[in-house]
């Protein structure tokens, strides 16, 4: 299987390139040519094994230029019990809302308490391969942009793997306390971090054009490295994603919650349409999905664009209590673009400028028609997500972060709107203790502690629910990393962190 540049079909590379180089050079994304089929015995033989065997499966169809054993070797590092508490990575929780029955994906059990880690903790594992397959004996700088929860996750994938550096840059003032925290401490000789003094999307913005920028490019080459990336544009990022929709809808088959062939609709909340696209992508290879329920916070372009048909940057960019959300610039939304044309690649290229130079685009009636087909948009402010955790912990006893908040929300504001109760997946994507001032405010009324850690130990006595290792250990670590700077001075920074004049 090879893959193109969604603004380039010419651009044809295979599975190893498409992950070493992370971006295309006219800065498209890579997509597959095409993606393999799976009928229902296909998807009954996926539940009959375990997750490692679902995984195997899925990334072998994908990545037709890495072995077996390659494929093996790399899901067994990653998907251990040792990293995320149990054989199952990926467990369910099933509650009602109401009349509604729901099944929270909890995609938040690996070392960072965040789903970046189901992509994150394989992603070194197949871009170390894909390094050495393409340009071996070259060093790979992998550059991310976070929002919050990708930054500490790719840290904590390639912190120490031999042929690696990687930077992070966060916006200074846009993570939780905890999430910055968690950045901080960072461990490990071949990783940096640097705040800047901007928003996600100038973080996001920034990296691009150092990707793209060939002075700098040329500077690495003659110091024996190349960049690539861990953010989600990164198709070794998102393939890994495919796979937990697909073990989701096998464990609903086995746990008799439904039978094999129903649809199910799935709900994200969703900054840079990257999670929700991999259930898309799942969608498309023949898991039964009817709808994509795609939930924004007060951030709501993607709500705006699913509802409108334009996508409009030019808006207030508000800091919210779900931050991973707080996107302006959905990278990956580029690449449903191209499959939802077909693959005309000139016309995301025309689309994608029009962005850069106008901050708005609108696609066409053919486009927005299939917009209606597959996807519904809604969005939650902070205030209805404090309240939509209160009242899953009082009513279900469960309790839930900011972002997973946003999803219930939004998945209830479909369900009324449309009348629809088909059995959905919601994707649970962090840990509510990554987030503990606002989950503590959301279901006490009572004064808080000052202390970051404090508010953690007082959620956890008043909910008798277990601090996640990985997080609990924070509070006595060394803080490594306090360096920001300026947007436009993020090209130096990262010369400079890797000793290049």
């Amino acid at each position: 299987m090879n893959y193109n540049s969604t603004r380039n079909k010419n651009a044809v590379v295979t599975a190893s390139q498409a992950i070493a180089q992370g971006i295309s050079e006219e800065g498209g994304l890579f997509v597959p040519q095409e993606l393999p089929k799976y009928t229902l015995d296909d998807i009954k033989a996926l539940a009959a094994t375990d997750y490692k065997g679902r995984a195997k499966k899925i990334l072998g169809d994908f990545l037709s230029d890495f072995t077996e054993e390659e494929i093996n070797e790399s899901v067994e590092a990653a998907y251990t019990a040792e990293k995320f508490g149990s054989d199952d990575p990926a467990p369910i929780s099933y509650i009602e809302c109401g009349d509604k029955k729901i099944s929270l994906l909890e995609l938040w059990h690996g070392p960072t308490s965040a789903f970046k880690d189901m992509a994150l903790q394989i992603l070194p594992h197949l871009l170390t391969k894909s390094v050495k397959k393409t340009y071996n004996g070259k060093e790979a700088v992998i550059l991310v942009a976070t929002s919050g929860d990708t930054g500490k996750a790719a840290l904590e994938g390639f912190k120490d793997v031999d042929g690696t550096k990687i930077i992070v840059f966060y916006p200074v003032d846009g993570v939780s306390p905890m999430q910055k925290r968690q950045m901080a401490t960072q461990k490990g000789e071949n990783v940096s971090v640097v705040a800047i003094k901007g928003n996600f999307d100038d973080a996001q913005t920034g990296v691009k054009k150092i990707f793209t920028n060939a002075e700098i490019k040329n500077k690495l080459a003659e110091n024996n490295m190349l960049f690539s990336s861990a953010n989600s544009i990164n198709w070794g990022r998102l393939l890994p994603q495919i796979v937990y929709y697909f073990s989701a809808y096998s464990d609903m088959v086995n746990e008799g919650k439904i039978q094999l062939g129903d649809k199910i609709n799935v709900a994200v909340p969703t900054g840079n349409f990257g999670n929700i696209l991999a259930s898309f992508y799942a969608m498309n290879m023949g898991l039964p999905i009817n709808k994509f329920i795609c939930a924004s916070n007060a951030n709501n372009v993607l709500t705006d664009f699913i509802r409108t048909g334009t996508y409009d940057k030019k808006r207030q960019f508000y800091t919210t209590i779900s931050p991973s959300m707080d996107i302006l610039v959905s990278s990956n939304l580029e690449r449903l673009l191209y499959h939802l044309t077909d693959g005309n690649d000139k016309k995301v290229a025309e689309l994608m400028k029009a962005l850069s130079e106008n901050g708005v685009y609108t696609v066409d009636e053919e486009i927005k028609a299939k917009l209606d087909k597959y996807f519904w948009g809604g969005f939650c402010d902070d205030e209805n997500t404090k309240k939509t955790i209160g009242s899953l912990y009082e009513k279900e006893n469960y309790l839930a972060d900011t972002h997973t908040a946003v999803a219930v929300n939004v998945y209830n504001q479909y369900v009324e709107e449309t009348g629809d109760k088909t059995p959905t997946v919601i994707a649970s994507t962090a840990s509510p203790y990554k987030f503990a001032k606002s989950v503590l405010t959301s279901i006490t009324d009572e004064a808080l502690p000052e202390d970051e850690f404090a508010m953690v130990d007082e959620l956890s006595a008043k909910t008798k629910t277990k601090v996640p290792a990985p997080l609990a250990a924070l509070k006595d670590a060394e803080e490594r990393f306090s360096f920001a700077c300026e947007v436009d001075e993020m090209p130096q920074t990262v010369l400079n962190g890797l000793s290049i004049n």
